[in-house]
C-alpha cells in the first residue's frame, strides 16, 4: 500500500463489523482480496448518494462489500449477491447477519454469468452494481450490468489495475487483456459517464446514461 492510502487509512478508527468480517475471512483460508478500506467507504457513499434500492453484486467472498454495500441502502431496499462458491456465501452471509444486515441480501450461488441472464430473463432491473469477481468476466459483467441498469444506475469495478499488471506491457494473460478491455469500455461507451481512480488497485465508476 502507498504512503498516501497508508496516511488515509489512520484517520479513520477500526470498524467492528469489517474487523470481524476481515478475520473470519482470514480464518476461513479464503483469499485476502475484499474491497480496500478506503473503496469500502467509497461505496457506502455512492449507495447512499444515489439513494440505490436495488444492488446487484457480483462476487461476494466473506461480505466484506457486501456489509459496505447494504449500509448505504435507503429504507427497504435491498441486495442480491452472486457468488459461485455456497461456502463463501454462507461465510459472507454470517458476516452479514452479525452486522445487523442480514435481512438486506440475497446470495445466488453458481456461475455469475448463468445467473445473471436468468436475471435478465425474469427482467430484473437494479439501481447500483458493485463487480468484483473473476477478472476474466469483467467485460461479459459489464454488458450485462449496463442491460440490467435502470437509467442512471451506478456501476463500480474493483481491481481494474490488477496489483500493477494491466499498466505492465509485458504482461497479456486472459485476466490482464479482459480487465483492459473492460476499462476501454468503461472509458470509451458512450452509454457511460464515468471515471477511473488510481488508489489503491484502482476503481471503475460509471453512471449508465
Amino acid at each position: 500500500m502507498l504512503r498516501n492510502e497508508q496516511y488515509v487509512d489512520s484517520l479513520y478508527e477500526a470498524d467492528a463489523d469489517l474487523k470481524r468480517t476481515k478475520e473470519g475471512i482470514a480464518a476461513a483460508g479464503m483469499p485476502d482480496i475484499s474491497v480496500a478500506d478506503g473503496y469500502g467507504r467509497l461505496l457506502t457513499m455512492l449507495v447512499s448518494l444515489s439513494k440505490a434500492q436495488k444492488i446487484l453484486e457480483i462476487g461476494a467472498l466473506g461480505g466484506y462489500s457486501g456489509i459496505c454495500l447494504a449500509r448505504g441502502l435507503q429504507a427497504g431496499g435491498s441486495l442480491v449477491s452472486l457468488e459461485l462458491l455456497q461456502n463463501y456465501a454462507d461465510l459472507a452471509k454470517t458476516h452479514m447477519e452479525a452486522a445487523g444486515l442480514g435481512g438486506k441480501v440475497e446470495y445466488l450461488i453458481g456461475d455469475a454469468k448463468e445467473s445473471l441472464a436468468e436475471l435478465k430473463a425474469a427482467g430484473k432491473k437494479f439501481d447500483f452494481f458493485f463487480i468484483d469477481a473473476d477478472k476474466e468476466g469483467y467485460p461479459v459483467y459489464l454488458e450485462y450490468a449496463i442491460e440490467l441498469a435502470e437509467p442512471g444506475a451506478v456501476i463500480v469495478g474493483d481491481n481494474i489495475f490488477l496489483r500493477g499488471r494491466t499498466t505492465d506491457p509485458a504482461k497479456a494473460g486472459p485476466s490482464v487483456q479482459a480487465v483492459r478491455s473492460f476499462n476501454e469500455t468503461i472509458a470509451a461507451d458512450n452509454r457511460l459517464m464515468s471515471t477511473l481512480l488510481p488508489g489503491y488497485d484502482g476503481l471503475a465508476i460509471a453512471i449508465v446514461k
